[in-house]
């Protein structure tokens, strides 16, 4: 069984190719061509770290990804979190080849923002306002060079440092970088990706403005503020985890009749009325989807 880097799963995930991956598997979780169960959350015994599990199945392939998050790590000079994404045949259980289970789910997240950000965006598409500086704005920022270049993108965060060191990265040279806390600007399109208990963004919605959450996948995690969520029309990528995840929908009480499935929009036959809040959670066929397009350029 093959055994892929971050640095190969990275390379055999380009970002429009798992765009319209993402499209298909979108459908299949929504036909029920792809299963996935809740993922599986399990502490360890002394409490200091946390094991995840997630499979999904579909008639060509099955899936599992196995991460552990151990927050004491930064002091150990190691990962938060380190997994794998293991990629099974679906006709006779062979053992295929395993993907980096952080380069994974880094890219298979961003992907999903972008495919929303396709369904979604207002009539310009000119300026981004990107909060956060991790591991995902990064992969949200490599995203956006790779498939609108030429935008502006303002970056804010809680350390100025980490923010000049995104702005003055090469690795996004496609993009023109920007300092949210240094200039005025008003974003065609805000996407936010960290781990905050408190609410960050919550302006007055606007049809002409997009709203992506990425970072509250977890019901104690808001990012969104209860403004935006009650006043826009609510998409999510996961209708069956999101009631339980989705932390800024759950926080505003948000009707859950009243929230759509990505699903729904990727004909493009229908439109949502007026603003658009579109949140992200994850689950395990958005997984399957990156290993789909993993296979076949593995050949195997």
């Amino acid at each position: 069984m093959k055994t892929l880097t971050a640095a190969e799963t990275r390379k055999l995930l380009p970002f429009p190719d798992l765009v319209e991956t993402l499209r298909s598997a979108v459908r299949d979780y929504q036909n029920g061509q792809i299963s996935c169960p809740e993922r599986m959350v399990v502490p360890t015994i002394d409490r200091t770290g946390t094991v995840m599990s997630m499979v999904a199945c579909a008639p060509d392939i099955l899936t599992t990804k196995l991460l552990t998050l151990y927050n004491g790590n930064t002091a150990r000079d190691l990962p938060t979190i380190q997994g794998q994404v293991t990629c099974m045949d679906a006709i006779d259980g062979r053992f295929l080849f395993s993907l980096n289970g952080v380069a994974t789910t880094e890219r298979r997240t961003a992907a999903i923002s972008m495919l929303g950000l396709e369904c979604f965006r207002p009539a310009s598409l000119k300026t981004v306002l990107l909060i956060g500086t991790g591991v995902q704005a990064k992969a949200h920022l490599e995203a956006l060079n790779a498939l609108y270049p030429g935008i502006t993108v303002y970056i804010r965060g809680r350390s100025a440092e980490r923010v000049i060191a995104l702005i003055e990265s090469p690795a996004y040279r496609g993009l023109q970088l920007r300092n949210a806390e240094r200039e005025y600007f008003d974003p065609d399109v805000v996407i936010t990706v960290t781990s905050s208990q408190s609410t960050l963004y919550d302006a007055p919605p606007v049809s002409s403005r997009l709203v992506i959450g990425v970072g509250a996948y977890r019901p104690e995690m808001i990012e969104i503020g209860p403004t935006i969520v009650n006043g826009s029309t609510c998409i999510v990528d996961d209708p069956i985890g999101a009631p339980s995840e989705a932390g800024d929908i759950i926080q505003a009480r948000k009707d859950w009749k009243e929230v759509k499935p990505l699903a729904a929009y990727l004909s493009g036959s229908e439109k949502p009325e007026g603003p658009v809040f579109f949140k992200s959670v994850g689950c395990a066929a958005w997984d399957l989807a990156a290993c789909r397009l993993a296979r076949r350029t593995l050949g195997l």
